[in-house]
C-alpha cells in the first residue's frame, strides 16, 4: 500500500526513491484493479511520466518545491485540463478538450505533483451513488459489490485502492465527504471560497466547493495548503489569508468544546454508524473533548441548487437531450419549475442561514455528526431498482447537505467498520476558515485510533 504523502514526501526529498518509480507503482495499480473498480475515465500515461522526470531532475538539482513535488495525485474528470478531456462522465461532453487548466491545476503544477488522469463521478456531480455515468457505475475498493459514493466516487475509491497518493474532488451537497466515508478515507470540504472553483465545471455555483481527498489528516491538509487561496478569476472566491495549516495541527489543543446536533444527524442512524459514532464521541472525550448537546435549525431545501443546475444545462437539454443518462436529465429538468421569484429569495435566505451558523460557534469549536446516516448500498440494488436511486441518495447525503448550504469547512474521517466490512465516516464541522480546527481535531482522534490504517484487500 502506498505510503502517507508526508513520508513519501521526505524520501522524495532525501533522493530515497523516485518520482518516476512512484508514478509506475501507481499506474500499475491503475491498470490492475481499474477494470473493476471504473475509478479513472482517462488515464494520462505519457503526462504523468513526463511530469515525473521533470520532478526527479529538479529534485535531484536541489529545486525542491514542497511536499507534493513528485508526488502522484488525479483529478475529478470535471476539472479542467488543458489538452485532456474533461468529461464530467458525459456523453454531453466526451470529446471536449479544455484549451486551460482550472486553477486547482495551475496550483497543484505549481507544486510539482504528478497528475496520473481524470476520476469516475456521478455524471455532472448531479448525485452521490456515482451509478449514473456514461462510462458506467463506479465500485468500492471495500468490496466492488457496493457503491462509492458520489459524486466524487471514482477519486475516493482510488485513493482507498493505492491508485494515487491523493485527489482533487468538489462537494455541493456532500461529494467529498460522503463518498470518502463510504471508501474509508479523508475528505475535506474547505469554506466556500476557500478553493478557487475556476475552470471546475459547475453543478450549483452557490453551493460547489473543491477539495482534497487522502488517506491522511496530515495528507489532506498538505494538499489543502497547496490549493487554497484567492482567485480573482473566480467571482466566489474570498480574499482571506491561508494559514499554515500543515503546522498548524501539529499544535494539540489541551481540549475542545465540541457540540453534538443530535436532532436530525443523530436521527433513523444504521445501528452499526451510530454504535461507531457513538465510540468515535468515547474518544474524543478521553483526549479532551467537552461535549454537550445543541440544536440547530437545519435548512433542508434544494431549489437553489436545482434552479442553478437547470441555468447551466438548459442549452445543452435543448439541443441534445438525448446526450444525457434519463435519470440526469429528469434531476435537470426539476429546475425548470423552479421561479425566478424563489431562485432569489433561495439566496437571500442562504446568506442569511450563513450568517446565522456563524453564531453557534461561539459556545463550540467544532459540531461533530455521523458524515452519513447509513453505509455504501449494494450497487446492484440500486441498478435494478431505479425508483430507489435518488431517495437513497438523498439518504445518504443528509448528514452533510446542510455544511454545504452554510459554507463550513467540514471533514470526513474513518471511524470504524460494519460487520460486513464497510467504512463509517465521522464528520468534524468548523467556523468559517476554521479548517485548522477541523484538522486539527481530525488528527487528533485519527493519531487515537487506527481504523486509518486499514486497507482494502484488494489493495494489497
Amino acid at each position: 500500500m502506498l505510503k502517507p504523502i508526508l513520508e513519501t514526501s521526505h524520501l522524495l526529498r532525501q533522493r530515497k526513491i523516485s518520482p518516476v518509480e512512484l508514478t509506475r507503482q501507481c499506474l500499475a495499480q491503475i491498470e490492475k484493479l481499474n477494470p473493476t473498480l471504473n475509478a479513472f475515465i482517462t488515464i494520462t500515461d505519457d503526462a504523468a511520466l513526463a511530469q515525473a522526470r521533470d520532478a526527479e531532475r529538479e529534485i535531484m538539482n536541489g529545486r525542491w518545491r514542497g511536499p507534493l513535488h513528485g508526488v502522484p495525485l488525479a483529478l475529478k474528470d470535471l476539472i479542467d485540463t488543458a489538452g485532456v478531456r474533461t468529461t464530467a462522465a458525459s456523453a454531453v461532453f466526451k470529446d471536449r478538450i479544455p484549451t486551460e487548466d482550472a486553477e486547482v491545476v495551475t496550483r497543484l503544477k505549481h507544486a510539482g505533483a504528478v497528475l496520473l488522469g481524470k476520476q469516475s463521478l456521478h455524471e455532472f456531480a448531479y448525485g452521490g451513488s456515482s451509478v449514473i455515468s456514461y462510462y458506467g457505475a463506479v465500485h468500492n475498493a471495500w468490496n466492488p459489490a457496493y457503491i462509492a459514493g458520489g459524486s466524487s466516487g471514482g477519486s475516493a475509491t482510488s485513493v482507498a485502492a493505492g491508485l494515487c497518493y491523493g485527489a482533487i474532488g468538489t462537494d455541493t451537497s456532500g461529494s467529498i465527504r460522503e463518498p470518502a466515508a463510504l471508501c474509508g478515507v479523508v475528505g475535506l470540504k474547505p469554506t466556500y471560497g476557500r478553493v478557487s472553483a475556476h475552470g471546475v465545471i459547475p453543478l450549483a455555483p452557490s453551493l460547489d466547493h473543491v477539495g482534497p481527498i487522502a488517506r491522511s489528516v496530515t495528507d489532506v491538509a498538505l494538499m489543502l495548503q497547496a490549493i487554497a487561496g484567492h482567485d480573482p478569476r473566480d467571482k466566489t472566491s474570498v480574499n482571506v489569508p491561508v494559514s499554515d495549516y500543515v503546522t498548524e495541527i501539529t499544535r494539540s489543543p489541551q481540549s475542545f468544546k465540541i457540540g453534538i446536533p443530535r436532532k436530525f444527524f443523530y436521527e433513523d442512524l444504521d445501528p452499526e454508524i451510530a454504535s461507531a459514532v457513538e465510540q468515535a464521541l468515547d474518544v474524543l472525550r478521553a483526549i479532551g473533548g467537552q461535549i454537550s448537546e445543541t440544536e440547530i435549525d437545519i435548512p433542508t431545501d434544494r431549489s437553489l441548487q436545482t434552479s442553478e443546475s437547470y441555468a447551466y444545462h438548459a442549452g445543452f437539454v435543448q439541443r441534445s437531450p438525448e446526450l444525457y443518462q434519463p435519470e440526469t436529465l429528469r434531476r435537470i429538468r426539476r429546475g425548470e419549475e423552479v421561479t425566478t421569484a424563489e431562485v432569489a429569495q433561495s439566496r437571500l435566505d442562504l446568506q442569511q442561514r450563513r450568517e446565522k451558523i456563524a453564531g453557534i460557534f461561539a459556545s463550540f469549536d467544532v459540531l461533530v455528526t455521523p458524515t452519513t446516516a447509513v453505509p455504501a448500498p449494494v450497487l446492484a440494488d440500486l441498478q435494478q431498482d431505479p425508483d430507489q436511486l435518488r431517495p437513497r441518495e438523498l439518504l445518504l447525503l443528509r448528514n452533510t447537505h446542510p455544511v454545504d448550504v452554510w459554507g463550513l469547512p467540514a471533514i470526513s474521517v474513518p471511524c470504524g467498520f460494519t460487520a460486513s466490512g464497510l467504512p463509517i465516516g465521522l464528520q468534524i464541522i468548523g467556523p468559517h476558515w476554521g479548517e485548522s480546527k477541523v484538522l486539527q481535531l481530525a488528527r487528533v482522534y485519527e493519531e487515537s485510533t487506527t481504523w486509518h490504517k486499514l486497507v482494502p484487500a484488494l489493495a494489497g
